[in-house]
């Protein structure tokens, strides 16, 4: 709790909850960029997906697909060609998550039925909703028997790329990838401090930030980018994002994407 949250830690007494292994894992998760060249095997990403299918899914439709890179050429087309960071081309897994209707359409189209619901934004979010939900089931494995994890939603930079590296149908894209591999020891890589959980704790309505507040993060955050060698502050990351279109760093035609991909989200 300290790692995660510094001054704003909030005190655990009961003992379950100090007690609990699943918990304490939950806290310690750090997001990996550095890994060995040990393999991690067939088995292990057989597990990490039985994982993620266990996750809670809308409806029991399973919108949403992975597929397992492990291809040189691929993982560095990932990179030069798709958009993703340069550790891709180094990690021994790539799982790319797929927000996946073209499973449900085809089952739809081989009972004689159209698949019109699928055009519809809903629909779109709940792809994504459920890719998510699978790819944190998927990471909580994964660091559950000791390996590391970094999502990349960099690959969304050029989804057609990702489409083609991954032989995805129409009416399915690329939402993410997560990186999997063995950690570099040498990675200095700790927990990263978040905002106080009041902060994003509303009861019975929502919290609105106030400017303490984001004051009291700041410092939390800039103290770990020190160690981190880095000195970038979490204000100006976030104005950078919201406050102008080029924050969005060049994927503000996602709708297009989306709608060449066969998702028009109307």
């Amino acid at each position: 709790m300290r790692a995660r949250y510094g001054d704003a830690a909030p005190e655990l007494t009961e003992a379950a909850l100090l007690d609990s292994p699943v918990l304490a894992q939950l806290l310690q998760h750090r997001s990996v960029r550095r890994f060995t060249t040990e393999p991690v095997t067939p088995e292990t990403v057989t597990a990490l997906v039985a994982a993620a299918q266990s996750a809670a899914t809308s409806s029991n439709n399973q919108v949403w697909s992975v597929v397992e890179i492990r291809d040189e050429t691929a993982r560095t087309r990932l990179v030069h060609e798709a958009g993703g960071s340069s550790f891709v081309a180094d990690a021994p897994v790539i799982l790319l998550f797929v927000a996946d209707w073209a499973r449900a359409a085809a089952i739809a189209d081989q009972h004689g039925e159209p698949a019109e619901a699928a055009d519809y934004l809903e629909s779109t979010l709940v792809g994504f909703v459920d890719a998510a939900l699978a790819a944190q089931n998927a990471v909580v494995a994964a660091e559950a028997l000791g390996l590391g994890t970094c999502y990349l939603g960099s690959l969304r930079n050029h989804p057609e790329v990702t489409a083609e590296i991954a032989g995805l149908p129409p009416r399915a894209v690329v939402a993410f990838g997560v990186a999997v591999g063995h950690p570099d020891p040498t990675d200095r890589a700790g927990i990263k401090p978040r905002l106080a959980p009041h902060v994003v704790h509303g009861v019975e309505t929502y919290r609105p930030v106030e400017p303490t507040d984001v004051e009291a993060y700041e410092r939390e955050l800039a103290a770990y980018n020190a160690t981190q060698g880095r000195a970038s502050g979490w204000v100006r990351a976030v104005v950078g994002r919201v406050s102008r279109v080029a924050g969005l760093h060049g994927r503000e035609p996602m709708r297009a994407w989306l709608e060449a991909r066969g998702l028009p989200s109307r």
